[in-house]
């Protein structure tokens, strides 16, 4: 059964355990770009002299990536913040790409490959020995 789906119950784990993860790339994707732009909207307003009203989108923004974080499977709260960094490592990226308009290089394509990949196997990885 995957990690952090004991909640959907065994059965349904192992039944559908790709929609459980498709649920659960949902819910960071939605996370990665409600505090992007929550924080961009602070960038705009301290680094580039938007006005203060940018600050109200942003702090809704981040209150829904709080909210999006907890409904990922998992149970301890660290690891589902810990997984969530290789999403959000990639959702900058392309950030970077689609709104700066710089695109990454090589190393950052390598970087993000190995961040999410690292983030798979926080979240996924079967729990129960020790080692």
């Amino acid at each position: 059964m995957p990690h952090g789906a004991e909640e959907y119950g065994e059965a349904a784990a192992e039944e559908f355990p790709m929609q459980i993860y498709l649920t659960t790339a949902l819910i960071y994707i939605g996370a990665a770009i409600a505090e992007i732009a929550g924080c961009f909207a602070f960038w705009a307003w301290l680094r580039q002299g938007k006005s203060i009203l940018w600050l109200a989108p942003g702090l809704g923004s981040l209150i829904a990536f709080a909210f999006l974080l907890t409904l990922a499977p998992s149970e301890n709260a660290g690891r589902a913040y810990a997984a969530y960094g290789g999403i959000y490592i990639m959702a900058s990226l392309l950030w970077l790409w689609l709104v700066e308009e710089q695109q990454p290089d090589r190393w950052d394509i390598a970087g993000v490959a190995l961040a999410v990949i690292a983030a798979g196997i926080i979240l996924f990885a079967p729990r129960g020995g020790s080692y």
